[in-house]
């Protein structure tokens, strides 16, 4: 969807979504400060509705705003972003098994088509179009086990370390064997299978970060 697309009262949502892209993919590097006026006129809004973007940004941790100074993107230490990978691993295992307790064979479904999509988006080589289907999957997992407090904090987390997890998935290897997770992934909560479901998600998540840690150290280029 376009920005004239969107009602005027949300257009500031499609601007964070547009500049959260340009952070997880780089465009717009960590520490980096944001120039306000050329990213005005490259969407053609008004810096107004671009302020609003950058402070639903800063709840997710993805830039600081400082007075006179407009925004930065936040930088995060691997060692925090390792830290913030094992406190979703943690979340996920919480909710993989109450998921497959909880939730309604339409929610189970939901996600089996968004897999299929995503599945898709991978044979298109379209990577973003598949990470945020791949994001909104581990969302639906967590939203399965029915606790709001655990969703809230899930996806807050998540937003925050967002980038480095697009990274792993710019090596093809990775992205092929993430693919494959995703299935077992699937096939887990199909089956009701909580301990199950918990094990693939933990697994899952520690060989995206080997990857990504390794892109980081400069031990692995992507593609």
């Amino acid at each position: 969807m376009s920005l004239s697309e969107w009602p005027r009262g949300q257009r500031s949502i499609y601007i964070a979504n547009h500049i959260r892209d340009m952070i997880v993919t780089g465009e717009i590097p960590e520490g980096s400060r944001v120039n306000e006026r050329i990213l005005a006129e490259q969407l053609g809004v008004s810096r107004t509705p671009l302020r609003e973007a950058f402070k639903i940004l800063e709840g997710e941790g993805l830039v600081m705003i400082e007075p006179n100074r407009g925004a930065t993107v936040n930088h995060i230490s691997p060692e925090d972003v390792e830290s913030a990978i094992e406190v979703l691993i943690g979340l996920e295992s919480v909710g993989a098994e109450q998921a497959c307790i909880r939730a309604s064979d339409a929610m189970i479904a939901e996600i089996e088509k968004l897999h299929m999509e995503m599945v898709q988006a991978y044979k298109d080589g379209a990577l973003m179009h598949y990470f945020h289907i791949n994001q909104t999957i581990h969302e639906k997992i967590i939203d399965c086990a029915c606790n709001p407090n655990l969703s809230r904090i899930y996806k807050a987390e998540s937003a925050r370390v967002r980038r480095y997890r697009y990274t792993g998935n710019q090596v093809k290897e990775r992205w092929a064997r993430a693919v494959l997770e995703h299935e077992q992934i699937l096939d887990a909560l199909k089956q009701r299978q909580g301990p199950l479901l918990r094990e693939v998600l933990r697994a899952h998540h520690r060989s995206g970060w080997r990857v990504t840690r390794a892109v980081l150290d400069g031990e692995i280029k992507p593609d």
